[in-house]
């Protein structure tokens, strides 16, 4: 069986939902991965309200589409980033964009608030970010001390842990896109930050190659270590352009700047090798949505998304029923 394929909502937030969810019907997608931000998804209001959940349900059953994960990237960046900034008052409400405390105090309501919201929506997965207090360490010099390091992946699991309190009651898991400026953004410190919080089974990962393979990590092999905590699967790309110039670092050139190292393109156009991440997804039973996060600044955005869905389908295969030669046995 197929897995569904959705479209995430976070890069068309300045359409209405009604009116993306009738262009993504007619592109071919399954469903929408809601953003909550725009009009598409308000998590507190959910959270409260049933029949506002069931609301936006219904206007995508209108559109013959489904919803099988909603995204709090915004307000789970506001957890652990410190400080926070003028970089991150466009993720708060205007009200409380001044205050640093206030941000993160609305941050923390929305994401205590969300597995409530998911349960009220009919999903049992959230997807986003955590911030991250030591981002900024990562190289280490001036020389890194190891007890700053510790202690950011403490003050991750200090704030993070309440909230998958509320998780784990609500029988919902998060899953956290693993990403530079996270607390986890490759191997090694996804490992760390699962450690940090004990293994504990509500924490697990939104699976994204496109932020993988710049930095030179076999997604497939992500996928297969990970095997257990694979809760969400984005399907994007990214397209290292390393040109004896410029480099990974990017040089405080921001997405779409040809003088770029690397950049982010649409499904199928960059380095990301997509049959052995099916293939892998298939060995570990995974039968989630595989969600689309349209990303490319030279190309036309429906274009792209119309070009992605039919991308994915082709991409996608069920594993096999039988060995191969079982025909062989008399």
């Amino acid at each position: 069986m197929a897995r569904p394929i959705t479209l995430f909502t976070g890069q068309w937030a300045d359409l209405p939902l009604e009116t993306l969810a009738g262009k993504a019907a007619s592109w071919g997608y399954n469903g929408l991965e809601l953003a909550s931000w725009g009009d598409h998804f308000d998590v507190l209001r959910a959270a409260e309200d049933p029949g506002y959940a069931e609301e936006r349900r219904a206007l995508l059953r209108k559109h013959g589409l489904s919803v099988y994960a909603f995204s709090i990237h915004l307000a789970g960046q506001l957890i652990c980033d410190e400080p926070l900034d003028e970089r991150h008052a466009g993720f708060a409400p205007p009200e409380h964009r001044y205050s640093p405390q206030a941000m993160r105090d609305w941050a923390t309501s929305v994401c205590l608030a969300a597995p409530r919201a998911a349960r009220n929506l009919g999903v049992d997965v959230v997807t986003g970010f955590t911030g991250s207090s030591i981002w900024h360490l990562w190289f280490p010099f001036p020389p890194q001390v190891p007890d700053m390091i510790d202690a950011g992946y403490r003050q991750f699991a200090e704030r993070w842990n309440p909230i998958l309190d509320e998780f784990g009651k609500h029988g919902v898991k998060f899953a956290l896109e693993v990403h530079p400026s996270e607390i986890a953004y490759d191997f090694h410190t996804a490992t760390r930050a699962l450690e940090a919080l004990g293994n504990r089974p509500e924490f697990g990962f939104n699976f994204d190659p496109s932020h993988l393979i710049w930095q030179g990590i076999d997604p497939a092999k992500f996928i297969y270590h990970f095997n257990d905590r694979i809760y969400h699967v984005h399907v994007k790309d990214s397209k290292v352009l390393v040109d004896g110039e410029n480099g990974i670092l990017s040089s405080h050139l921001n997405f779409g700047d040809r003088r770029r190292g690397w950049d982010f393109v649409s499904p199928g156009h960059g380095d990301v090798k997509f049959e052995p991440i099916v293939r892998a997804l298939n060995r570990i039973g995974y039968q989630g949505p595989l969600s689309v996060e349209w990303e490319d600044s030279g190309m036309d955005r429906e274009h792209g998304a119309a070009e992605a869905v039919r991308f994915v389908r082709e991409i996608d295969f069920a594993p096999s029923g039988i060995a191969f030669d079982a025909a062989f046995q008399r």
